[in-house]
């Protein structure tokens, strides 16, 4: 597997846009609410980790068989930036598999556009060379759940970490 490079994904309200160490200040904003954590763990960020991460993460894996790739969404009627959306994705014994994970902003939720997102990205996906689309998510998430089922993955009786592994085949 070659290694893929995040590229702009539009869909009908929102852009897709690769990750720029730039979209850390108004993304540090966009993530503020501790309630974002509560699934994932962790803390918000201030811009200045924000950028420090970005950097590392705009950097690209330090393996060449394994591609990080990582959007922010913009919502176009809005000119904003509303949350992320990304994917990993590495050779497997069955073809390459993409790990995707997504987060909207507390006040861009309830609107769709998580689903949009990865509906978006789970399209985009199917026509790189990978074979699966996976994600891993907290059983008691129920909008990260609803997300998954309206981009096409199904919960698998795999857990990894406390979270159920959802997954979906794709590709040509």
């Amino acid at each position: 597997m070659s290694a893929l490079a995040s590229q702009v994904i539009s869909t009908r309200r929102l852009d897709l846009l690769p990750l720029r160490i730039e979209h850390a200040e108004e993304m540090a904003a966009v993530l503020s609410d501790p309630a974002l954590h509560t699934f994932i763990g962790g803390t918000p960020e201030t811009p200045r980790a924000l950028r420090s991460r970005y950097r590392r993460i705009t950097a690209g894996s330090p393996d060449p068989a394994v591609s990080w790739l990582n959007w922010v969404i913009r919502l176009r009627d809005e000119s904003c930036l509303t949350g992320t959306v990304q994917a990993t994705v590495s050779a497997s014994g069955h073809g390459a598999v993409a790990e995707v994970a997504w987060v909207v902003g507390a006040p861009w939720q309830g609107r769709g556009i998580a689903v949009e997102a990865a509906r978006g990205l789970v399209e985009w996906l199917s026509r790189q060379a990978v074979h699966a689309v996976v994600a891993h998510i907290h059983p008691e998430h129920r909008a990260s759940a609803a997300v998954a089922t309206a981009a096409g993955l199904t919960p698998t009786d795999e857990w990894h970490d406390g979270e159920v592994r959802w997954q979906r085949s794709v590709g040509r």
